[in-house]
């Protein structure tokens, strides 16, 4: 029984055509395997129906790819590529192009943001810290102190910005860092200072009672009022936390102490 002839398959034929002659002048290992993986890609492609022309661009991609690991420009399969022939480095055009080829290939596989790397050696201990409380115990309270009275919509001024409690619940060794921590972790995109206030309203009452906040409300005058925020976990920060952070003590309990530190020098996170 003849199958019915499938436009799609014979859209690709030219590039099949290609790659036959690719594996015949370059008869290697990479180059036949590249062969393989060609066709059972046209057959994949033909039968869910994709557009011929996405699918030659891809199979002409691919050729340039094999056709440089064969003569040795190009770097090995999911590596980011080396120094060309003229013994520049790779363009930025080049890294972008490299990418889009691993988001095209099915076989390559990320288990996490290639970021994530970078960011830990970006990240102080203590923001560490500030990090693991937002992931266990959810958003913080903060508040801005401004000044009040009748015309205050028209002419508030901010005397204290995001005061937080964040620091003292983080249990960090250094709380006159606080802010420029917030600002690092902001500026690595895993943090972020939300205008919503948290529903819960009794951290707010606890915080309004710190002497920092006291002290930002007698400096405002006797109509000064507070806005309450909050400061929050991006999505991103999350996938962060829960990838590379140790999140329940019984992790951290099992981690490799430093030669000077001994059980007395570990501090839990509900210790202050």
């Amino acid at each position: 029984m003849i199958e019915p002839r499938d436009d799609s398959l014979t859209a690709v034929l030219p590039t099949l055509v290609k790659l036959g002659a690719l594996t015949w002048w370059r008869t290697t290992e990479a180059a036949a395997d590249a062969s393989v993986r060609g066709g059972r890609r046209v057959v994949q492609a033909a039968r869910r129906g994709e557009n011929p022309a996405d699918l030659i661009q891809e199979l002409n991609t691919n050729l340039r790819d094999t056709a440089r690991r064969v003569l040795g420009v190009d770097g090995a399969h999911g590596e980011t590529p080396r120094e060309q022939q003229n013994g520049g480095e790779p363009t930025l055009r080049d890294r972008g192009a490299e990418l889009l080829r691993r988001s095209a290939d099915v076989t390559y596989d990320e288990k996490y943001h290639p970021a994530y790397e970078r960011m830990l050696s970006e990240i102080a201990p203590d923001e560490a810290r500030v990090l693991r409380r937002l992931a266990q115990e959810g958003p913080a309270a903060a508040v801005d102190v401004r000044t009040g009275g009748p015309l205050a919509v028209m002419s508030s001024q901010l005397v204290a910005p995001g005061l937080t409690m964040l620091g003292a619940e983080s249990g960090i060794r250094h709380p006159d860092r606080l802010h420029a921590y917030l600002n690092n972790l902001s500026r690595l995109g895993v943090v972020w200072f939300s205008r919503e206030a948290l529903p819960d309203q009794a951290p707010y009452q606890v915080l309004e009672a710190q002497p920092e906040v006291v002290k930002g409300m007698k400096e405002a005058g006797r109509a000064s009022r507070t806005v309450r925020r909050s400061i929050q976990l991006t999505p991103f920060g999350i996938d962060f936390c829960e990838t590379c952070l140790p999140l329940h003590t019984a992790e951290i309990d099992q981690l490799p102490q430093s030669p000077q530190q001994g059980p007395s020098a570990q501090v839990g996170p509900d210790d202050r």
